[in-house]
């Protein structure tokens, strides 16, 4: 939202460039979108990291167009005025056909703009031509990504990072996220391109910054080393059965 408590647009988060820090966080449920929206989040991401944190998948690419519109949907419903990214699941993107096609379906479930993966500059061109909200994602690709290492470190890897982001700016994308990458390049995109940035594990330079609530919360095992932890809500839950248990053993509840 915005100050008069309106829900931000594409355009004016394109805006909001090198004039205003912009925080993101993922949700995935109405609970938590609406504490979310409470809290004056700007944009709330519904990424396909449900499918690891959320649904127990060891990978992303696990995740399906029906259980996107799921959850879209779901958060809509505890923020409807807050901005929402909703995420491409694996392959839903691979032409620009199937692209505008899911594209609308996430829409339609409650998204503001559609988030994909990669240097796919035709179908990020087609979807813009077509009236559709587009966020970028360089750096680590999780959908196709080998590993979980930073990415960009070396020169080559770099430049390549570095191109990818000038593409997908040029091809219409109105934010760009970069995922686990040095901070000094980072640093170089953000200065380089014309939208705002959103790192995630990418240095303070950003235009904002994004994180998987569930690691923000620490809800689960294990987080990304460049993750933060603000609370530990699996302790809160932990104990809480805890309690419960104990009470309905001895009788007490």
């Amino acid at each position: 939202m915005d100050m008069t408590g309106k829900k931000l647009s594409a355009e004016s988060l394109r805006r909001m460039k090198s004039v205003a820090p912009i925080p993101m966080l993922t949700a995935y449920t109405t609970p938590v979108a609406r504490c979310l929206e409470q809290a004056g989040v700007a944009v709330i991401l519904v990424g396909d990291t449900v499918g690891m944190v959320e649904m127990g998948f060891d990978s992303t690419r696990h995740v399906t167009m029906e259980h996107m519109q799921y959850h879209i949907g779901a958060v809509r419903r505890g923020a409807p005025n807050t901005h929402i990214i909703g995420d491409f699941p694996y392959r839903s993107d691979r032409d620009p056909d199937t692209a505008l096609r899911n594209a609308r379906l996430l829409l339609a479930a409650g998204a503001d703009s559609v988030k994909l993966e990669g240097p796919k500059y035709e179908v990020i061109h087609h979807l813009v031509k077509n009236g559709i909200d587009v966020v970028g994602h360089t750096g680590l690709t999780p959908q196709t990504a080998a590993n979980f290492k930073q990415v960009g470190k070396d020169a080559a890897e770099a430049e390549r990072v570095l191109d990818e982001a000038k593409g997908i700016t040029e091809a219409g994308a109105f934010l760009l996220v970069l995922e686990h990458i040095p901070d000094a390049l980072a640093e170089k995109i953000t200065t380089a391109v014309k939208i705002p940035t959103i790192g995630i594990g990418a240095g303070k330079n950003c235009d904002g910054q994004v994180l998987v609530i569930n690691d923000a919360i620490g809800m689960g095992d294990r987080w990304p080393p460049f993750s933060r932890q603000y609370a530990y809500v699996s302790k809160t839950i932990t104990e809480a059965a805890k309690t419960f248990v104990s009470q309905v053993k001895k009788r007490k509840f």
